[in-house]
């Protein structure tokens, strides 16, 4: 298993700093308080996707890594998970869409959700490890219920006519 979803730019890094950052420019407390939200929650999805990749890797022999792809993050990084994509490429801030405009970012933040969500059913096709696919399907979910709260948030500014 690659660290995708920690550094990759569908990662769970990539959006709690997305929303993190965002919710400075939200109009109201509504918006703020949402992205707060999601934003923090996302930092707990790190530590499970971290944590879930550690223990896959943790007892892994040197032969084991090679066989997964993971003999370059080891040259360079040992047994530490590497913000990276499952390419090796570091994570960057590149790809955190940002732009003040509540309509905008709102949009970024739904196509963000529908990327990780694709992401982790690619992940969950790559595996039969039950363990493994309980932790994957819990944060698929979880892109699903970001998505929609997004969408609510962004019907509710735009009813509204937040940018006008």
């Amino acid at each position: 298993m690659h660290f995708s979803e920690y550094g990759g730019p569908y990662g769970e890094l990539s959006a709690a700093l997305r929303y993190l950052n965002q919710r400075y420019t939200m109009p109201d407390n509504r918006g703020k308080a949402l992205l707060t939200d999601i934003g923090t929650e996302e930092l707990g999805h790190v530590e499970m996707i971290c944590t879930m990749y550690y223990q896959l890797t943790a007892t892994a022999t040197i032969e084991e890594l090679k066989e997964a792809g993971l003999c370059c993050n080891y040259a360079q990084h040992g047994g530490e998970i590497f913000m990276t994509d499952c390419n090796g490429v570091p994570m960057t801030t590149a790809n955190i869409g940002a732009t003040g405009d509540p309509l905008a970012d709102l949009s970024e933040d739904m196509a963000a959700e529908e990327k990780a969500r694709a992401t982790y059913e690619h992940l969950m096709d790559m595996t039969d490890d039950p363990d493994c696919l309980a932790v994957l399907a819990y944060l698929r979910t979880r892109e699903l219920v970001h998505f929609t709260r997004f969408k609510e948030l962004y019907d509710y500014y735009k009813g509204n006519n937040v940018n006008e």
